[in-house]
């Protein structure tokens, strides 16, 4: 195992939270590079360990526009750029460098290419995404993960089945993990028994120590943060934890989410305050996430709060048809006076010209 591998797997293990980062638009369509480079700005200084790109969040649509490697490319640049010392008498006010995940689809043969890609322009680590492989068996996405291992460290997904996913037993993901360059997990079924198949699975396959356990359940994320799965693994017992977040929720309001994370890891505080908090969280989300209408406006919420703010120009989509759902605009303007205390909204307004600049 060399270096590079155990460096991303012990920055996964450590923890973080990871945005899905955005695609900026200008209201014609193309890539907004000015937004796009805010975002990625923002997020860092915001403390995220990380960021993944072409996402779900990123609009998968990027692949149909030939706006993969632009945007991949100007996320790698735009990080380093700005984690470069800009002061050479204070070199500690420099933020770390953040873990570069890139997303990957599609059938093998494209994993491997976008894989590829990103190996080439920086990156770190692939998430695999499971959508739209409904013709394929499970011993084929295994062999596809396989394939995506061996260009660039893994980060497995279990996606919903409510936008995608598929329903993947935990023996699946016992031999998943089984696979050497599989170094995380973003278990996002939004399905505690599914959640508990990821966690059982990762206990069975001895690497606990080697495999980090990340949330994608954007309705339970603090929750997951205090949980510890108590896994019985013949006569011993396997303690798993969640070791941070990627997750949609993130590439909006991420300041407080950072100290969101810390508390709750940390565990400052009692345990009826941080399920209050807790929940204040899932409230925020099902607007955001546009739970009311079957998540249809889940892109467009982030969206819209991102151009709320300034830091992004337009709240266009590639796809016309992704917009706001009737009544969302209103259940965001009302989480975000609810709970002044979870958004971003006075240190952005501070801070947005700079990150434009």
């Amino acid at each position: 195992m060399d270096s590079t591998k155990i460096s991303v797997r012990d920055r996964l293990r450590s923890g973080m939270i990871i945005p899905a980062h955005p695609l900026a638009l200008t209201d014609a369509g193309a890539l907004d590079e000015v937004s796009q480079r805010a975002l990625t700005r923002y997020y860092i200084d915001s403390g995220a360990g990380g960021i993944a790109v072409g996402v779900h969040t990123t609009q998968f649509e990027i692949r149909d526009h030939g706006l993969l490697e632009p945007v991949l490319a100007l996320a790698a640049e735009s990080a380093c750029d700005w984690t470069m010392p800009r002061r050479h008498d204070q070199p500690d006010e420099t933020p770390d460098m953040p873990l570069l995940i890139a997303g990957a689809c599609g059938e093998t043969a494209q994993a491997v290419q976008e894989a590829t890609l990103a190996r080439d322009l920086g990156y770190d680590a692939i998430l695999l995404s499971p959508g739209g492989l409904a013709a394929h068996n499970d011993a084929y996405l295994l062999d596809r993960a396989a394939a995506v291992s061996r260009v660039l460290p893994v980060i497995g997904f279990y996606l919903q089945p409510a936008v995608g996913g598929r329903v993947l037993p935990r023996a699946w993901w016992r031999a998943f993990f089984e696979i050497d360059n599989v170094v995380g997990v973003k278990a996002a079924p939004f399905n505690r028994y599914y959640t508990q198949d990821v966690a059982f699975a990762l206990a069975e396959s001895g690497r606990v120590q080697e495999i980090a356990l990340y949330t994608g359940n954007d309705d339970h994320i603090v929750m997951d943060y205090l949980t510890t799965f108590a896994c019985p693994v013949g006569r011993e017992t396997i303690n798993v934890s969640v070791a941070g977040g990627l997750l949609g929720h993130y590439a909006c309001w991420t300041g407080p989410s950072k100290t969101v994370f810390e508390q709750a890891k940390s565990q400052q505080g009692t345990i009826t305050e941080l399920m209050q908090l807790a929940e204040q969280v899932t409230d925020m989300n099902a607007a955001l996430f546009d739970v009311a209408h079957d998540f249809a406006g889940c892109i467009a919420g982030i969206q819209w709060v991102l151009k709320t703010y300034g830091i992004i120009r337009s709240d266009r989509c590639l796809n016309e048809d992704e917009r706001l759902s009737t009544g969302q605009k209103e259940a965001l303007r009302q989480v975000m006076h609810a709970y002044p205390h979870l958004c971003d909204e006075t240190r952005i307004l501070a801070e947005r010209d700079r990150w434009r600049a």
